[in-house]
């Protein structure tokens, strides 16, 4: 990692924050990029796309927009007509065609353990509409999400997760970036929210460059030096 290195934007997805990016920013950076971990409103695709849309948009200078999970959905959206992102990085990420959510893409092949994992918490929208907050239930949080982190760090990952609204992860997408963009996919292997099949499906149909590792959901956290690599792949590869 060297030269004049384009800023990566990382977005987390569902039941997460930035600081689940820790890890691979702190490997970028001591590598010369710049890197903003974005903050993920997981309200509505529409809007969280727009959201990074508008993030990237203020940068100066080329940009590696990179998504985990949820996060992939949104990158999708909102990298739809920006010149300056070169690059597109799916970490154990949904990578919807038009009109595909999230759940739809979850249950195209068995494997996915994550519905009966969830904790719904009923909400009102500033709009008045009704909808409810999604989270992983704690005591299920280290086997479902990251079973191949440390006990410790899974637990407090557990107690600061940040819940999705269901409109989220049943809104159809957009016309997806990936058809105009280069990308890059980290398939993880024993992920129990995106079931392998899944993950190779959509890298194929995309035709993305894919690696594989033996990993969780959660492989930001796990291999954050895998994931540093690929980023590192697609920057150089479109520099």
């Amino acid at each position: 990692m060297s030269g004049q290195n384009p800023t990566v934007v990382l977005v987390h997805g569902a039941f997460a924050d930035s600081s689940s990016w820790n890890g691979v920013v702190e490997k970028l950076q001591a590598h010369g990029y710049p890197v903003v971990a974005a903050s993920n409103p997981l309200r509505g695709l529409t809007g969280d796309g727009e959201y990074v849309r508008q993030l990237v948009a203020s940068i100066e200078g080329p940009v590696v927009l990179v998504g985990h999970s949820y996060g992939g959905a949104v990158i999708s959206n909102a990298a739809t007509g920006l010149d300056n992102v070169t690059a597109l990085v799916y970490v154990a990420a949904f990578m919807p065609d038009e009109g595909e959510s999230a759940i739809d893409l979850a249950g195209k092949f068995p494997g996915s353990s994550l519905g009966e994992a969830l904790r719904p918490v009923p909400i009102t929208l500033p709009d008045g509409n009704q909808t409810a907050d999604l989270y992983i239930d704690q005591g299920k949080f280290h086997q479902q999400f990251a079973a191949d982190v440390p006990a410790e760090t899974a637990a407090v990952m557990a107690a600061t997760q940040r819940p999705v609204t269901n409109d989220a992860l049943t809104e159809g997408a957009a016309a997806p970036a990936w058809k105009e963009i280069p990308s890059w996919v980290l398939v993880a292997t024993e992920d129990r929210n995106i079931p392998l099949e899944t993950q190779t499906f959509m890298a194929e149909r995309a035709e993305s460059t894919a690696v594989a590792v033996t990993a969780s959901h959660a492989v930001a956290v796990s291999l954050p030096g895998d994931v540093a690599r690929l980023i590192n792949e697609a920057a150089q590869a479109t520099a």
